[in-house]
């Protein structure tokens, strides 16, 4: 945000400083990137265009001719004008020019440093975008700075084979960039996407991982500023619908996709309303169907040799159960358009029948007919109406593969999967 800077003229009355003047409209010009979103996106392309033109004008205006011969004023000179060119979503050579030549005369411009980074960034040469990011925080503590650095090694880390040390790292920038401003929501918004990443590159199981993700977008919200963010609604949208919190994430991409359409968050609506459909539809399918009495014989015959106490869906509370285990016969495995979780309706011997969701485990593990022993469950009753239909249905989630036993056999490790998703990143 620009510094107002005031100078004494002839008259003794202060005057505005020129360079501030730039800075509020490069400030003007930031905000367009980060808060408008029409439909179509080439009206943006158009405002950002006009509006960077007048920057630039304001810029020859603030650093004419004759002060360029001084270093400092050539360097603040080319990285305001990289700064307003880089502006675009897209890599501009020029932009690189110019801040390239800033760090050159003065090295000293961690801002400087910043830009070139963000527009290295975009030309796909991330090695030299994170040296960018590193010079910029040699220069001192930075919250910006140590946002896009955790922001980078995230995208770093989904071309790379070791994966989660990448994430781990981004995580610790991101909460070093939290410590220095704990009410920047920005900051807090960034840990949020850290967290969501590293639940999806670890296996997508750790339910932990949510909840901390979770968390941190739920502080980044307390920042008025970030309300006008269409990816933090998105992002925290995607954190609630792998918590199975359905009607948090249908609310929060309604309101990204209102804010920006751009983001297709509409689409993510319409894949939870059909799972919802799937998942009420597969239940009702099987209530009181006569072929579970003889399906389900054989739970009765499970033994275990576990300090687990055997119980049935009626005995257990919302939330984790410990120290109890549940027995049930797969029904049905539910197809669906994303990788994780797996879906399958389970009875126990109660013909009682609920929807077991399984992360981190490949779908052909389980099988329809297979007999499942779920220890420590996760229990939720899910109760919600969404545009004035009604779903009710009971569920239990797995997050560790440790959990669940198939025919009274663990899982071979050959089962565990990985999720290749990632969060939705703000640019």
């Amino acid at each position: 945000m620009a510094q107002l800077v005031e100078t004494t003229g002839s008259s003794g009355l202060p005057e505005i400083s020129p360079i501030w003047i730039v800075e509020v409209a490069i400030d003007e010009l930031y905000d367009i990137r980060d808060t408008f979103f029409p439909k179509d996106q080439m009206e943006k392309t158009a405002r950002l265009q006009k509006y960077a033109d007048a920057a630039l004008a304001l810029v020859e205006t603030a650093i004419p001719q004759e002060l360029r011969k001084s270093t400092s004023q050539r360097a603040q000179y080319e990285f305001l004008r990289g700064k307003i060119l880089d502006v675009f979503p897209y890599y501009q050579k020029e932009a690189e020019d110019h801040l390239s030549k800033a760090v050159k005369l003065n090295p000293s411009l961690a801002d400087a440093w910043l830009c070139l980074g963000n527009c290295i960034w975009k030309k796909g040469d991330l090695p030299s975008s994170k040296n960018c990011f590193s010079l910029a925080l040699s220069k001192g503590p930075n919250k910006k700075i140590l946002c896009q650095l955790s922001m980078l090694e995230r995208s770093m880390a989904q071309a790379m084979e070791n994966q989660v040390h990448l994430v781990d790292e981004s995580i610790q920038h991101a909460k070093a960039a939290v410590m220095l401003d704990v009410k920047d929501g920005n900051s807090w918004y960034n840990l949020g996407n850290a967290y969501l990443t590293s639940f999806f590159v670890t296996g997508a199981w750790d339910h932990a991982k949510l909840q901390q993700s979770l968390k941190a977008y739920q502080n980044a919200e307390k920042d008025e500023l970030m309300k006008l963010s269409p990816d933090l609604y998105f992002n925290c949208a995607t954190a609630n619908k792998y918590l199975e919190n359905y009607e948090r994430a249908l609310h929060g991409f309604e309101a990204a996709a209102f804010k920006d359409p751009g983001l297709n968050a509409d689409k993510e609506v319409r894949k939870i309303v059909v799972l919802l459909d799937k998942l009420d539809n597969s239940l009702k399918g099987q209530a009181g169907s006569k072929r579970l009495a003889p399906l389900l014989a054989s739970l009765g015959e499970v033994t275990l040799i576990s300090t687990h106490k055997k119980v049935n869906l009626n005995i257990l509370t919302q939330g984790l159960n410990k120290a109890v285990m549940i027995v049930g016969k797969v029904l049905l495995f539910v197809k669906h358009d994303d990788i994780a979780p797996s879906y399958y309706v389970v009875c126990d011997s109660n013909q009682c029948c609920f929807i077991l969701s399984v992360y981190g485990v490949h779908q052909d593990a389980i099988k329809e007919g297979d007999r499942v022993t779920l220890l420590e469950p996760f229990y939720r009753i899910n109760d919600l109406t969404w545009k004035q239909k009604h779903y009710q249905f009971n569920s239990i989630r797995v997050d560790f593969v440790e959990q669940i036993l198939v025919n009274e056999n663990a899982l071979a490790p050959r089962h565990t999967v990985r999720a290749s998703i990632h969060a939705q990143l703000k640019s």
